[in-house]
Protein backbone atom coordinates (compact mmCIF):
# COMPACT_ATOMS: atom_id res chain seq x y z
CA UNK A 1 0.00 0.00 0.00
CA UNK A 2 1.36 3.44 -0.94
CA UNK A 3 0.98 5.96 1.84
CA UNK A 4 -0.35 9.44 1.13
CA UNK A 5 2.62 11.88 1.65
CA UNK A 6 1.01 13.34 4.78
CA UNK A 7 0.28 9.89 6.17
CA UNK A 8 3.84 8.76 5.47
CA UNK A 9 5.19 11.84 7.26
CA UNK A 10 2.99 11.09 10.27
CA UNK A 11 4.21 7.49 10.23
CA UNK A 12 7.85 8.62 10.26
CA UNK A 13 7.18 11.10 13.08
CA UNK A 14 5.42 8.42 15.07
CA UNK A 15 8.30 5.98 14.56
CA UNK A 16 10.87 8.61 15.48
CA UNK A 17 8.90 9.60 18.59
CA UNK A 18 8.65 5.97 19.68
CA UNK A 19 12.38 5.46 19.12
CA UNK A 20 13.16 8.58 21.10
CA UNK A 21 10.93 7.36 23.94
CA UNK A 22 12.79 4.03 23.85
CA UNK A 23 16.07 5.90 24.11
CA UNK A 24 14.75 7.89 27.05
CA UNK A 25 13.54 4.82 28.87
CA UNK A 26 16.53 2.61 28.09
CA UNK A 27 19.32 5.10 28.47
CA UNK A 28 19.31 5.68 32.26
CA UNK A 29 18.95 2.01 33.04
CA UNK A 30 21.76 1.03 30.72
CA UNK A 31 24.06 3.78 31.86
CA UNK A 32 23.48 2.97 35.54
CA UNK A 33 23.65 -0.78 35.16
CA UNK A 34 26.69 -1.02 32.91
CA UNK A 35 28.78 2.08 33.47
CA UNK A 36 32.45 1.66 34.28
CA UNK A 37 33.87 3.37 37.38
CA UNK A 38 35.24 6.26 35.34
CA UNK A 39 31.95 6.79 33.50
CA UNK A 40 29.46 9.37 34.70
CA UNK A 41 25.75 9.66 34.05
CA UNK A 42 24.94 12.17 31.29
CA UNK A 43 23.15 15.29 32.39
CA UNK A 44 19.48 15.77 31.69
CA UNK A 45 20.35 18.44 29.14
CA UNK A 46 22.67 16.06 27.25
CA UNK A 47 20.02 13.34 27.38
CA UNK A 48 17.38 15.63 25.87
CA UNK A 49 19.85 16.67 23.18
CA UNK A 50 20.63 13.00 22.54
CA UNK A 51 16.92 12.27 22.22
CA UNK A 52 16.56 14.97 19.57
CA UNK A 53 19.50 13.71 17.50
CA UNK A 54 18.31 10.10 17.85
CA UNK A 55 14.90 11.07 16.50
CA UNK A 56 16.53 12.83 13.54
CA UNK A 57 18.77 9.81 12.91
CA UNK A 58 15.79 7.43 12.91
CA UNK A 59 13.96 9.68 10.49
CA UNK A 60 16.83 9.59 7.98
CA UNK A 61 17.31 5.86 8.56
CA UNK A 62 13.67 5.21 7.63
CA UNK A 63 14.12 7.39 4.54
CA UNK A 64 17.23 5.28 3.70
CA UNK A 65 19.49 8.32 3.80
CA UNK A 66 22.12 6.36 5.68
CA UNK A 67 24.90 8.95 5.47
CA UNK A 68 22.85 11.53 7.40
CA UNK A 69 21.48 8.87 9.75
CA UNK A 70 25.03 7.83 10.61
CA UNK A 71 26.08 11.41 11.42
CA UNK A 72 23.17 11.86 13.85
CA UNK A 73 23.63 8.43 15.48
CA UNK A 74 27.31 9.18 16.01
CA UNK A 75 26.39 12.49 17.63
CA UNK A 76 24.05 10.60 19.99
CA UNK A 77 26.90 8.24 20.86
CA UNK A 78 29.09 11.20 21.76
CA UNK A 79 26.37 12.62 24.05
CA UNK A 80 25.44 9.28 25.61
CA UNK A 81 28.40 6.90 25.10
CA UNK A 82 27.08 4.12 27.35
CA UNK A 83 23.77 3.70 25.50
CA UNK A 84 23.73 0.22 23.87
CA UNK A 85 20.93 1.01 21.44
CA UNK A 86 22.73 3.82 19.67
CA UNK A 87 25.89 1.72 19.20
CA UNK A 88 23.67 -1.00 17.71
CA UNK A 89 22.16 1.53 15.31
CA UNK A 90 25.59 2.83 14.26
CA UNK A 91 26.66 -0.76 13.57
CA UNK A 92 23.46 -1.39 11.63
CA UNK A 93 24.06 1.60 9.36
CA UNK A 94 27.73 0.80 8.83
CA UNK A 95 26.96 -2.86 8.05
CA UNK A 96 25.03 -1.70 4.99
CA UNK A 97 28.26 -0.43 3.46
CA UNK A 98 30.25 -2.37 0.89
CA UNK A 99 33.75 -1.48 2.03
CA UNK A 100 35.66 -3.63 4.50
CA UNK A 101 36.49 -0.47 6.43
CA UNK A 102 32.75 0.06 7.03
CA UNK A 103 32.37 -3.48 8.32
CA UNK A 104 35.37 -3.11 10.61
CA UNK A 105 33.83 0.02 12.14
CA UNK A 106 30.48 -1.77 12.38
CA UNK A 107 32.18 -4.57 14.34
CA UNK A 108 33.62 -2.05 16.80
CA UNK A 109 30.21 -0.46 17.32
CA UNK A 110 28.35 -3.72 17.86
CA UNK A 111 30.99 -4.79 20.37
CA UNK A 112 30.28 -1.60 22.31
CA UNK A 113 26.54 -2.35 22.15
CA UNK A 114 27.14 -5.82 23.58
CA UNK A 115 29.40 -4.39 26.26
CA UNK A 116 26.45 -2.40 27.66
CA UNK A 117 23.63 -4.86 26.91
CA UNK A 118 24.01 -8.64 26.91
CA UNK A 119 20.37 -9.74 26.72
CA UNK A 120 19.27 -8.45 23.31
CA UNK A 121 19.28 -11.16 20.65
CA UNK A 122 19.26 -8.65 17.78
CA UNK A 123 22.62 -7.34 18.91
CA UNK A 124 24.15 -10.82 18.72
CA UNK A 125 22.53 -11.55 15.35
CA UNK A 126 23.92 -8.36 13.86
CA UNK A 127 27.33 -9.07 15.36
CA UNK A 128 27.35 -12.58 13.86
CA UNK A 129 26.34 -11.25 10.47
CA UNK A 130 29.05 -8.56 10.49
CA UNK A 131 31.74 -11.04 11.51
CA UNK A 132 30.62 -13.52 8.84
CA UNK A 133 30.81 -10.83 6.17
CA UNK A 134 34.33 -10.08 7.34
CA UNK A 135 35.20 -13.77 7.07
CA UNK A 136 35.71 -13.95 10.84
CA UNK A 137 33.72 -17.14 11.33
CA UNK A 138 35.16 -17.90 14.77
CA UNK A 139 33.72 -14.64 16.08
CA UNK A 140 30.48 -15.15 14.14
CA UNK A 141 29.86 -18.56 15.73
CA UNK A 142 30.94 -17.27 19.13
CA UNK A 143 28.34 -14.48 18.92
CA UNK A 144 25.54 -16.98 18.29
CA UNK A 145 26.80 -19.38 20.95
CA UNK A 146 26.86 -16.54 23.49
CA UNK A 147 23.39 -15.40 22.46
CA UNK A 148 21.95 -18.85 23.13
CA UNK A 149 23.46 -18.83 26.61
CA UNK A 150 22.41 -15.29 27.47
CA UNK A 151 19.01 -15.02 25.78
CA UNK A 152 16.30 -17.60 26.33
CA UNK A 153 14.27 -18.86 23.38
CA UNK A 154 16.96 -18.34 20.74
CA UNK A 155 17.48 -22.00 19.89
CA UNK A 156 15.74 -21.34 16.56
CA UNK A 157 19.08 -20.03 15.34
CA UNK A 158 20.87 -23.38 15.70
CA UNK A 159 20.63 -23.97 11.95
CA UNK A 160 22.33 -20.61 11.28
CA UNK A 161 25.02 -21.60 13.76
CA UNK A 162 25.57 -24.93 12.00
CA UNK A 163 25.82 -23.17 8.65
CA UNK A 164 28.53 -20.88 10.02
CA UNK A 165 30.52 -23.88 11.24
CA UNK A 166 30.25 -25.34 7.75
CA UNK A 167 31.45 -22.09 6.19
CA UNK A 168 34.35 -22.27 8.60
CA UNK A 169 35.09 -25.83 7.43
CA UNK A 170 34.27 -27.40 10.79
CA UNK A 171 31.86 -30.22 9.86
CA UNK A 172 32.27 -31.99 13.20
CA UNK A 173 31.11 -28.88 15.05
CA UNK A 174 28.22 -28.54 12.61
CA UNK A 175 27.20 -32.14 13.34
CA UNK A 176 27.15 -31.39 17.05
CA UNK A 177 24.92 -28.38 16.46
CA UNK A 178 22.48 -30.41 14.33
CA UNK A 179 22.32 -32.93 17.18
CA UNK A 180 21.52 -30.08 19.56
CA UNK A 181 18.78 -28.93 17.19
CA UNK A 182 17.24 -32.40 17.28
CA UNK A 183 17.30 -32.38 21.08
CA UNK A 184 15.35 -29.11 21.05
CA UNK A 185 13.06 -29.59 18.05
CA UNK A 186 12.94 -33.33 17.61
CA UNK A 187 13.83 -35.20 14.42
CA UNK A 188 13.48 -32.79 11.52
CA UNK A 189 14.22 -32.62 7.82
CA UNK A 190 16.95 -29.99 7.94
CA UNK A 191 19.03 -31.67 10.62
CA UNK A 192 18.66 -35.18 9.24
CA UNK A 193 19.41 -34.31 5.63
CA UNK A 194 22.37 -32.13 6.52
CA UNK A 195 23.77 -34.83 8.79
CA UNK A 196 23.30 -37.37 6.00
CA UNK A 197 25.23 -35.18 3.61
CA UNK A 198 28.04 -34.57 6.08
CA UNK A 199 28.35 -38.27 6.92
CA UNK A 200 28.49 -39.16 3.23
CA UNK A 201 31.20 -36.55 2.63
CA UNK A 202 33.19 -38.16 5.45
CA UNK A 203 32.64 -41.62 3.94
CA UNK A 204 30.46 -42.75 6.86
CA UNK A 205 27.77 -44.46 4.80
CA UNK A 206 26.17 -46.43 7.63
CA UNK A 207 25.79 -43.35 9.80
CA UNK A 208 24.21 -41.51 6.86
CA UNK A 209 21.77 -44.35 6.26
CA UNK A 210 20.91 -44.45 9.95
CA UNK A 211 19.94 -40.77 9.75
CA UNK A 212 17.70 -41.52 6.77
CA UNK A 213 16.00 -44.36 8.61
CA UNK A 214 15.49 -42.15 11.65
CA UNK A 215 13.73 -39.56 9.50
CA UNK A 216 11.54 -42.27 7.94
CA UNK A 217 10.54 -43.59 11.35
CA UNK A 218 9.53 -40.10 12.42
CA UNK A 219 7.61 -39.34 9.20
CA UNK A 220 6.63 -42.68 7.61
CA UNK A 221 4.03 -41.14 5.30
CA UNK A 222 6.21 -38.43 3.77
CA UNK A 223 7.14 -39.54 0.22
CA UNK A 224 10.01 -37.06 -0.11
CA UNK A 225 11.88 -38.73 2.72
CA UNK A 226 11.37 -42.19 1.29
CA UNK A 227 12.55 -41.09 -2.14
CA UNK A 228 15.55 -39.30 -0.70
CA UNK A 229 16.52 -42.31 1.38
CA UNK A 230 16.10 -44.64 -1.60
CA UNK A 231 18.35 -42.42 -3.70
CA UNK A 232 21.04 -42.49 -1.01
CA UNK A 233 20.81 -46.29 -0.86
CA UNK A 234 21.06 -46.62 -4.63
CA UNK A 235 24.02 -44.26 -4.88
CA UNK A 236 25.86 -46.31 -2.27
CA UNK A 237 25.51 -49.70 -3.90
CA UNK A 238 22.30 -50.80 -2.20
CA UNK A 239 19.82 -50.50 -5.08
CA UNK A 240 18.02 -53.73 -4.15
CA UNK A 241 17.38 -52.39 -0.66
CA UNK A 242 16.17 -49.11 -2.17
CA UNK A 243 13.73 -51.06 -4.37
CA UNK A 244 12.45 -52.92 -1.31
CA UNK A 245 11.80 -49.67 0.58
CA UNK A 246 9.93 -48.19 -2.37
CA UNK A 247 7.87 -51.33 -2.98
CA UNK A 248 6.80 -51.38 0.69
CA UNK A 249 5.94 -47.68 0.58
CA UNK A 250 3.84 -48.08 -2.57
CA UNK A 251 1.87 -50.91 -0.96
CA UNK A 252 0.72 -48.52 1.74
CA UNK A 253 0.53 -45.53 -0.60
CA UNK A 254 -0.78 -46.74 -3.99
CA UNK A 255 -1.12 -43.17 -5.24
CA UNK A 256 2.57 -42.38 -4.77
CA UNK A 257 3.30 -41.58 -8.41
CA UNK A 258 6.77 -40.16 -7.83
CA UNK A 259 7.80 -43.28 -5.95
CA UNK A 260 6.65 -45.38 -8.92
CA UNK A 261 8.68 -43.21 -11.25
CA UNK A 262 11.86 -43.63 -9.21
CA UNK A 263 11.19 -47.35 -8.85
CA UNK A 264 10.83 -47.68 -12.63
CA UNK A 265 14.28 -46.15 -12.98
CA UNK A 266 15.80 -48.49 -10.43
CA UNK A 267 14.35 -51.55 -12.14
CA UNK A 268 15.65 -50.29 -15.49
CA UNK A 269 19.13 -49.81 -14.03
CA UNK A 270 18.87 -53.35 -12.67
CA UNK A 271 18.08 -54.69 -16.13
CA UNK A 272 14.54 -55.66 -15.10
CA UNK A 273 12.89 -54.04 -18.10
CA UNK A 274 9.48 -55.70 -17.70
CA UNK A 275 9.03 -54.46 -14.13
CA UNK A 276 10.39 -51.06 -15.09
CA UNK A 277 7.85 -50.66 -17.89
CA UNK A 278 5.00 -51.79 -15.66
CA UNK A 279 5.73 -48.87 -13.36
CA UNK A 280 6.33 -46.48 -16.25
CA UNK A 281 2.86 -47.22 -17.59
CA UNK A 282 1.41 -46.87 -14.10
CA UNK A 283 2.95 -43.40 -13.91
CA UNK A 284 1.61 -42.45 -17.36
CA UNK A 285 -1.88 -43.63 -16.37
CA UNK A 286 -1.81 -41.67 -13.10
CA UNK A 287 -3.44 -38.27 -13.55
CA UNK A 288 -1.99 -37.14 -10.21
CA UNK A 289 1.58 -37.34 -11.52
CA UNK A 290 2.80 -34.04 -12.90
CA UNK A 291 3.07 -33.95 -16.70
CA UNK A 292 6.66 -32.73 -16.49
CA UNK A 293 7.66 -36.03 -14.86
CA UNK A 294 6.03 -37.99 -17.68
CA UNK A 295 7.74 -35.86 -20.30
CA UNK A 296 11.04 -36.45 -18.56
CA UNK A 297 10.51 -40.22 -18.67
CA UNK A 298 9.65 -40.15 -22.37
CA UNK A 299 12.69 -37.96 -22.96
CA UNK A 300 14.82 -40.64 -21.30
CA UNK A 301 13.58 -43.25 -23.78
CA UNK A 302 14.21 -40.83 -26.64
CA UNK A 303 17.79 -40.33 -25.43
CA UNK A 304 18.26 -44.11 -25.29
CA UNK A 305 17.02 -44.48 -28.88
CA UNK A 306 19.39 -41.71 -30.00
CA UNK A 307 22.25 -43.43 -28.20
CA UNK A 308 21.41 -46.70 -29.98
CA UNK A 309 21.35 -44.96 -33.36
CA UNK A 310 24.77 -43.44 -32.73
CA UNK A 311 26.02 -47.00 -32.18
CA UNK A 312 24.06 -48.25 -35.22
CA UNK A 313 21.84 -50.38 -32.97
CA UNK A 314 18.26 -50.90 -34.13
CA UNK A 315 15.69 -51.77 -31.46
CA UNK A 316 12.20 -51.73 -33.04
CA UNK A 317 10.56 -52.89 -29.81
CA UNK A 318 12.01 -49.98 -27.82
CA UNK A 319 11.02 -47.52 -30.55
CA UNK A 320 7.48 -48.91 -30.63
CA UNK A 321 7.23 -48.64 -26.85
CA UNK A 322 8.35 -44.99 -26.87
CA UNK A 323 5.78 -44.19 -29.55
CA UNK A 324 3.08 -45.86 -27.47
CA UNK A 325 3.97 -43.66 -24.49
CA UNK A 326 3.82 -40.57 -26.67
CA UNK A 327 0.37 -41.55 -27.95
CA UNK A 328 -0.81 -41.84 -24.32
CA UNK A 329 0.41 -38.32 -23.59
CA UNK A 330 -1.06 -36.97 -26.81
CA UNK A 331 -4.45 -38.44 -25.87
CA UNK A 332 -4.40 -37.32 -22.24
CA UNK A 333 -2.95 -33.84 -22.83
CA UNK A 334 -4.37 -32.91 -26.20
CA UNK A 335 -2.94 -29.66 -27.53
CA UNK A 336 -0.28 -29.36 -24.83
CA UNK A 337 2.68 -27.62 -26.46
CA UNK A 338 5.29 -29.45 -24.39
CA UNK A 339 3.84 -32.85 -25.31
CA UNK A 340 4.08 -32.05 -29.01
CA UNK A 341 7.58 -30.66 -28.54
CA UNK A 342 8.75 -33.95 -27.01
CA UNK A 343 6.84 -35.80 -29.73
CA UNK A 344 8.70 -33.81 -32.37
CA UNK A 345 12.01 -34.72 -30.74
CA UNK A 346 11.04 -38.41 -30.69
CA UNK A 347 9.95 -38.49 -34.34
CA UNK A 348 13.09 -36.62 -35.37
CA UNK A 349 15.26 -39.16 -33.56
CA UNK A 350 13.37 -41.94 -35.33
CA UNK A 351 13.98 -40.27 -38.69
CA UNK A 352 10.27 -39.61 -39.24
CA UNK A 353 10.81 -36.05 -40.39
CA UNK A 354 7.29 -35.37 -41.68
CA UNK A 355 5.76 -36.47 -38.37
CA UNK A 356 8.37 -34.47 -36.46
CA UNK A 357 7.60 -31.36 -38.50
CA UNK A 358 3.89 -31.77 -37.81
CA UNK A 359 4.50 -32.06 -34.03
CA UNK A 360 6.81 -29.05 -33.91
CA UNK A 361 4.27 -27.02 -35.86
CA UNK A 362 1.53 -27.92 -33.37
CA UNK A 363 3.88 -27.09 -30.49
CA UNK A 364 4.69 -23.59 -31.76
CA UNK A 365 1.08 -22.89 -32.73
CA UNK A 366 0.06 -23.79 -29.19
CA UNK A 367 2.47 -21.32 -27.65
CA UNK A 368 5.70 -23.23 -27.17
CA UNK A 369 8.45 -20.82 -26.21
CA UNK A 370 11.15 -23.38 -26.96
CA UNK A 371 13.86 -22.11 -29.29
CA UNK A 372 14.69 -25.72 -30.17
CA UNK A 373 11.13 -26.32 -31.37
CA UNK A 374 11.31 -23.38 -33.77
CA UNK A 375 14.84 -24.21 -34.90
CA UNK A 376 13.98 -27.84 -35.61
CA UNK A 377 10.81 -26.86 -37.47
CA UNK A 378 12.77 -24.45 -39.68
CA UNK A 379 15.50 -27.01 -40.28
CA UNK A 380 12.97 -29.65 -41.39
CA UNK A 381 11.35 -27.16 -43.77
CA UNK A 382 14.73 -26.56 -45.43
CA UNK A 383 15.01 -30.32 -46.03
CA UNK A 384 11.75 -30.35 -47.99
CA UNK A 385 12.33 -27.01 -49.77
CA UNK A 386 9.21 -25.44 -48.25
CA UNK A 387 10.60 -21.95 -48.73
CA UNK A 388 7.34 -20.00 -48.42
CA UNK A 389 6.59 -21.69 -45.08
CA UNK A 390 10.21 -21.24 -44.05
CA UNK A 391 10.02 -17.50 -44.66
CA UNK A 392 6.70 -17.13 -42.81
CA UNK A 393 7.74 -19.24 -39.81
CA UNK A 394 11.21 -17.71 -39.54
CA UNK A 395 9.71 -14.21 -39.49
CA UNK A 396 7.38 -15.25 -36.66
CA UNK A 397 10.31 -16.84 -34.83
CA UNK A 398 12.31 -13.61 -35.17
CA UNK A 399 9.63 -11.80 -33.20
CA UNK A 400 10.28 -14.25 -30.34
CA UNK A 401 14.04 -14.62 -30.76
CA UNK A 402 15.36 -11.40 -32.32
CA UNK A 403 18.95 -12.13 -31.33
CA UNK A 404 19.26 -15.70 -32.63
CA UNK A 405 21.61 -16.01 -35.59
CA UNK A 406 20.16 -19.33 -36.75
CA UNK A 407 16.70 -17.84 -37.25
CA UNK A 408 18.18 -15.10 -39.45
CA UNK A 409 20.13 -17.77 -41.31
CA UNK A 410 17.02 -19.80 -42.12
CA UNK A 411 15.20 -16.66 -43.21
CA UNK A 412 18.10 -15.58 -45.41
CA UNK A 413 18.50 -19.06 -46.89
CA UNK A 414 14.80 -19.22 -47.84
CA UNK A 415 14.88 -15.76 -49.46
CA UNK A 416 18.04 -16.71 -51.37
CA UNK A 417 16.37 -19.81 -52.75
CA UNK A 418 13.36 -17.72 -53.71
CA UNK A 419 15.69 -15.24 -55.48
CA UNK A 420 14.74 -12.47 -53.03
CA UNK A 421 18.34 -11.33 -52.90
CA UNK A 422 17.90 -8.04 -51.03
CA UNK A 423 15.91 -9.68 -48.25
CA UNK A 424 18.35 -12.58 -48.17
CA UNK A 425 21.43 -10.37 -47.84
CA UNK A 426 19.84 -8.38 -44.98
CA UNK A 427 19.05 -11.51 -42.93
CA UNK A 428 22.40 -13.15 -43.65
CA UNK A 429 24.24 -9.98 -42.61
CA UNK A 430 22.27 -9.99 -39.34
CA UNK A 431 23.19 -13.63 -38.78
CA UNK A 432 26.82 -12.74 -39.43
CA UNK A 433 26.79 -9.92 -36.86
CA UNK A 434 25.43 -12.31 -34.23
CA UNK A 435 27.96 -15.09 -34.97
CA UNK A 436 31.36 -13.50 -34.49
CA UNK A 437 32.39 -16.26 -32.10
CA UNK A 438 31.65 -18.97 -34.70
CA UNK A 439 34.10 -18.42 -37.62
CA UNK A 440 33.06 -21.61 -39.46
CA UNK A 441 29.44 -20.47 -39.56
CA UNK A 442 30.49 -16.96 -40.58
CA UNK A 443 32.46 -18.48 -43.46
CA UNK A 444 29.34 -20.28 -44.71
CA UNK A 445 27.34 -17.06 -44.39
CA UNK A 446 29.96 -15.21 -46.42
CA UNK A 447 29.64 -17.78 -49.18
CA UNK A 448 25.89 -17.19 -49.35
CA UNK A 449 26.36 -13.42 -49.19
CA UNK A 450 28.74 -13.66 -52.13
CA UNK A 451 25.94 -15.28 -54.14
CA UNK A 452 23.41 -12.64 -53.02
CA UNK A 453 25.56 -9.64 -53.86
CA UNK A 454 26.59 -11.12 -57.22
CA UNK A 455 22.90 -11.46 -58.12
CA UNK A 456 22.25 -7.81 -57.20
CA UNK A 457 25.36 -6.82 -59.21
CA UNK A 458 27.11 -5.48 -56.10
CA UNK A 459 30.29 -7.11 -57.28
CA UNK A 460 32.76 -5.53 -54.85
CA UNK A 461 30.64 -6.73 -51.92
CA UNK A 462 30.31 -10.13 -53.54
CA UNK A 463 34.07 -10.53 -54.07
CA UNK A 464 34.79 -9.36 -50.52
CA UNK A 465 32.36 -11.91 -49.06
CA UNK A 466 33.87 -14.72 -51.14
CA UNK A 467 37.39 -13.72 -50.13
CA UNK A 468 36.44 -13.75 -46.45
CA UNK A 469 34.90 -17.17 -46.85
CA UNK A 470 38.05 -18.55 -48.52
CA UNK A 471 40.30 -16.92 -45.91
CA UNK A 472 38.75 -19.27 -43.36
CA UNK A 473 38.51 -22.31 -45.64
CA UNK A 474 40.56 -22.11 -48.87
CA UNK A 475 39.06 -25.41 -50.06
CA UNK A 476 35.41 -24.43 -49.72
CA UNK A 477 34.14 -26.07 -52.91
CA UNK A 478 30.87 -24.13 -53.21
CA UNK A 479 32.66 -20.81 -52.90
CA UNK A 480 35.48 -21.83 -55.27
CA UNK A 481 32.90 -22.92 -57.84
CA UNK A 482 30.57 -19.92 -57.63
CA UNK A 483 33.29 -17.31 -57.28
CA UNK A 484 35.31 -18.59 -60.26
CA UNK A 485 32.21 -19.07 -62.43
CA UNK A 486 30.87 -15.57 -61.75
CA UNK A 487 34.28 -14.05 -62.48
CA UNK A 488 34.26 -15.93 -65.78
CA UNK A 489 30.79 -14.61 -66.65
CA UNK A 490 31.98 -11.10 -65.82
CA UNK A 491 35.24 -11.74 -67.72
CA UNK A 492 37.15 -10.33 -64.74
CA UNK A 493 40.24 -11.59 -62.92
CA UNK A 494 40.25 -14.73 -65.08
CA UNK A 495 43.70 -15.86 -63.96
CA UNK A 496 42.45 -16.02 -60.37
CA UNK A 497 39.28 -17.74 -61.56
CA UNK A 498 41.36 -20.41 -63.33
CA UNK A 499 43.46 -21.08 -60.22
CA UNK A 500 40.34 -21.48 -58.08
CA UNK A 501 38.55 -23.76 -60.55
CA UNK A 502 41.71 -25.84 -61.06
CA UNK A 503 41.91 -26.38 -57.28
CA UNK A 504 38.25 -27.29 -57.35
CA UNK A 505 38.60 -30.15 -59.87
CA UNK A 506 41.77 -31.30 -58.16
CA UNK A 507 39.68 -31.87 -55.04
CA UNK A 508 36.57 -33.08 -56.94
CA UNK A 509 37.80 -34.57 -60.24
CA UNK A 510 34.51 -36.24 -61.21
CA UNK A 511 31.98 -33.57 -60.32
CA UNK A 512 30.25 -32.52 -63.58
CA UNK A 513 29.20 -29.09 -62.30
CA UNK A 514 32.72 -28.25 -61.17
CA UNK A 515 34.20 -29.56 -64.45
CA UNK A 516 31.77 -27.33 -66.35
CA UNK A 517 32.91 -24.32 -64.29
CA UNK A 518 36.57 -25.12 -65.01
CA UNK A 519 35.85 -25.57 -68.73
CA UNK A 520 34.01 -22.26 -68.91
CA UNK A 521 36.81 -20.37 -67.14
CA UNK A 522 39.25 -21.86 -69.67
CA UNK A 523 36.86 -20.89 -72.48
CA UNK A 524 36.79 -17.27 -71.31
CA UNK A 525 40.60 -17.31 -71.22
CA UNK A 526 40.67 -18.54 -74.82
CA UNK A 527 42.07 -21.96 -73.89
CA UNK A 528 39.58 -23.83 -76.05
CA UNK A 529 41.41 -27.15 -76.38
CA UNK A 530 41.83 -27.46 -72.59
CA UNK A 531 38.23 -26.36 -72.15
CA UNK A 532 37.10 -29.09 -74.57
CA UNK A 533 38.87 -31.80 -72.54
CA UNK A 534 37.34 -30.60 -69.28
CA UNK A 535 33.85 -30.42 -70.77
CA UNK A 536 34.13 -33.89 -72.29
CA UNK A 537 35.03 -35.23 -68.83
CA UNK A 538 31.91 -33.56 -67.45
CA UNK A 539 29.67 -35.12 -70.09
CA UNK A 540 31.31 -38.55 -69.71
CA UNK A 541 30.07 -38.69 -66.11
CA UNK A 542 26.62 -39.35 -67.61
CA UNK A 543 25.17 -36.39 -65.75
CA UNK A 544 25.36 -33.84 -68.53
CA UNK A 545 22.77 -31.05 -68.40
CA UNK A 546 21.48 -28.67 -71.07
CA UNK A 547 24.07 -26.12 -69.90
CA UNK A 548 26.90 -28.66 -70.30
CA UNK A 549 25.94 -29.47 -73.89
CA UNK A 550 25.43 -25.82 -74.79
CA UNK A 551 28.84 -24.90 -73.37
CA UNK A 552 30.36 -27.88 -75.18
CA UNK A 553 28.87 -26.62 -78.44
CA UNK A 554 30.23 -23.11 -77.83
CA UNK A 555 33.73 -24.52 -77.22
CA UNK A 556 33.58 -26.67 -80.39
CA UNK A 557 32.43 -23.65 -82.41
CA UNK A 558 35.49 -21.72 -81.27
CA UNK A 559 37.62 -24.66 -82.40
CA UNK A 560 36.01 -24.52 -85.85
CA UNK A 561 33.98 -27.75 -85.43
CA UNK A 562 30.76 -26.15 -86.62
CA UNK A 563 28.73 -29.30 -87.45
CA UNK A 564 29.63 -30.95 -84.14
CA UNK A 565 28.84 -27.70 -82.30
CA UNK A 566 25.35 -27.62 -83.80
CA UNK A 567 24.82 -31.26 -82.74
CA UNK A 568 25.70 -30.36 -79.13
CA UNK A 569 23.34 -27.37 -79.20
CA UNK A 570 20.61 -29.68 -80.47
CA UNK A 571 21.26 -32.07 -77.56
CA UNK A 572 20.99 -29.11 -75.21
CA UNK A 573 17.71 -28.18 -76.91
CA UNK A 574 16.35 -31.67 -76.22
CA UNK A 575 17.01 -31.17 -72.50
CA UNK A 576 15.77 -27.55 -72.43
CA UNK A 577 13.03 -27.17 -75.04
CA UNK A 578 12.09 -23.55 -74.30
CA UNK A 579 15.36 -21.76 -75.00
CA UNK A 580 15.28 -18.98 -77.58
CA UNK A 581 19.05 -18.47 -77.37
CA UNK A 582 19.68 -22.09 -78.37
CA UNK A 583 17.19 -21.84 -81.23
CA UNK A 584 19.07 -18.84 -82.58
CA UNK A 585 22.42 -20.65 -82.38
CA UNK A 586 21.07 -23.73 -84.10
CA UNK A 587 19.34 -21.80 -86.87
CA UNK A 588 22.23 -19.43 -87.52
CA UNK A 589 24.93 -22.11 -86.96
CA UNK A 590 26.96 -19.58 -85.02
CA UNK A 591 27.28 -17.97 -81.60
CA UNK A 592 24.84 -15.20 -80.75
Amino acid sequence: MTLHPLTKRNFILYTVFAAAQLLTIVTPAFSQKRKAPQETKPSDVRLREAEFFFAEAEKYFILEDYAKALLYFQRVAELNPTNATVHYKVAEVLSKGTKEEDLQRAAQSIELALKYEKKNKYFYLLASNIYANLGQFEKATSALETMMKEVKGTDDYLFELAALYLYNKKPDEALKVYNRAEEVMGVNEVSSQQKQRLYLEKGKVQEALAEGEKLLEAYPDEPRYVLGFAEVLAMNGQRDKAIQYLENFIKGHPDAGNAKMVLAGFYKDNGQEKKSRDYVEAVFDDSQVDISSKLLMLGTYNALIAQNKSKKIVDPELESYALMLFKKLETDYRGNADVHLVGGDLFMTLGLDEDAKKEYLIAVRNGSGSFEAWQNLLYLETQTNEFDSLIAHSETALELFPNQAMIYYFNGYAHLRKNNYREASYSLEQAKKLSTSNPAFVSDLNGMLGDCYNSTKEYSKSDKAYEEALAFNPNNDLVLNNYSYYLALRKENLEKAEKMSALLIKNFPDNPSYLDTYAWVLYERGKYKEAKKAMERAIQTGQGTATHFEHYGDILFQLGEIDNAVKQWQKAKQKDGDNASLDKKINSRKLN
